[in-house]
């Protein structure tokens, strides 16, 4: 039967569109189902302020009267501002959200993606990314065989292939680390960590959740700082701040968050997170009837195998010092033994890092990490 491709219109479509990740994922044993509540929230505009500055239309895909695939064509008209060589500039569209049942309902999809963003102008398609490059940006293309951690994303395998068939080529890969926690760093990086204890100049301190929105802002406009050069950066606005800090303030930790200073001033963090994919993983995204009850109970004081590292950021002005590399050694290894301690974590996962940022890939091999996952971000002339 043919493919048929229609826009998404309303608030029943709307969930529909995200029903159906549910429905084709079932038999994944690696595909973790998020809350539905957030899900929903990611592609509605009003609720979720990427929308301030993006437009967005969704598409479904039916075969013979079911449901067989959908994807989200979008325009970021922050990134359209961004230099091109951060990754930027006019012309560049993006696509995300992708599920298909096989090759013929993707390549359907993405020439509906494909279609709506060259009638708005845009002469280039920068893709997968989940909105914004903030949420879930790129293809797993590496590290199928085990689930994702919190806030990073998941796809069969056959994906990739199915997008170069497109004639889309590889522009950029992010890279995941995991590694042993429960091991001590070898004694270099212990001597490097010792010496940084003596120095009077540094604090390393815990974040304080009494002052939640005054610290989340500080954290953020550290990132925004840090940032600022790489590939694919775009500038988190304010009210993705406070929006960023309402989500994360229930998952957040005070000792898993340090935020280093020099001479008392605040010039580098290191956000880790439980991964709580572990912990919602047999809710199937639903919150009702018991789900509320079972997450509160789970997020008092979570025991989880992995600790996720989604962010870390160094001033500019201290980027490529011994200084900056003794702070990140040091936030790491008091989280390292926190999470150890009072979590029961036995590994962690530092990422995503860009292919092409020596020095945090250097930072992460430092500390015995390895690449466990691999997401790559295509390109392609429209």
């Amino acid at each position: 039967m043919p493919v048929t491709i229609r826009p998404v219109t309303g608030k029943a479509e709307r969930k529909r569109f995200v029903e159906l990740a549910y429905k084709l994922n079932a038999g994944d044993p690696n595909w973790v189902p998020p809350l539905r509540i957030e899900a929903l929230e990611l592609v509605t505009p009003g609720k979720n302020p990427f929308y301030e500055h993006a437009d967005q239309q969704l598409f479904l895909a039916e075969r013979d009267g079911t449901l067989v695939g959908r994807i989200s064509a979008h325009i970021d008209h922050l990134w359209l501002a961004m230099p091109a060589e951060q990754g930027g500039g006019p012309g560049i569209g993006n696509w995300g959200l992708l599920e298909a049942v096989d090759q013929e309902v993707a390549s359907a999809l993405i020439a509906a993606a494909e279609d709506w963003l060259r009638a708005r102008g845009m002469t280039s398609a920068m893709a997968p990314l989940s909105c914004s490059i903030w949420e879930e940006p790129g293809l797993l293309v590496q590290g199928h065989d085990h689930p994702p951690t919190i806030m990073m994303g998941h796809a069969s395998a056959a994906y990739q292939g199915w997008v170069e068939a497109l004639g889309y080529g590889g522009i950029k890969d992010l890279l995941c680390y995991e590694l042993d926690i429960t091991q001590n760093f070898p004694p270099l990086l212990q001597r490097i960590i010792a010496s940084g204890e003596r120095n009077p100049r540094i604090t390393i301190r815990k974040v304080d959740k009494s002052r939640f929105d005054e610290e989340a802002s500080l954290l953020l406009s550290i990132l925004n700082d840090a940032w600022s050069d790489n590939w694919g950066f775009v500038p988190i606005t304010p009210n993705e701040i406070a929006y960023t800090a309402k989500k994360l303030k229930t998952v957040v930790f005070e000792d898993l968050v340090r935020i280093a200073e020099v001479e008392g001033e605040p010039v580098a963090f290191m956000l880790t997170l439980p991964d709580l994919n572990e912990t919602i993983a047999d809710l199937d995204g639903r919150l009702f009837p018991f789900g509320w009850a079972k997450l509160l109970w789970r997020l008092r004081r979570p025991q989880v195998r992995t600790m996720r590292v989604p962010l870390m950021g160094v001033a500019r002005k201290l980027q490529a010092t011994r200084l900056a590399s003794q702070l990140a050694f040091m936030m790491i290894e008091y989280i390292r033994r926190d999470s150890v301690a009072d979590y029961g974590a036995t590994r962690a996962e530092i990422g995503w890092i860009l292919e092409n940022n020596q020095g945090m890939r250097s930072i992460a091999e430092a500390v015995n990490g390895k690449v466990n996952k691999v997401y790559r971000i295509y390109s392609k002339a429209l």
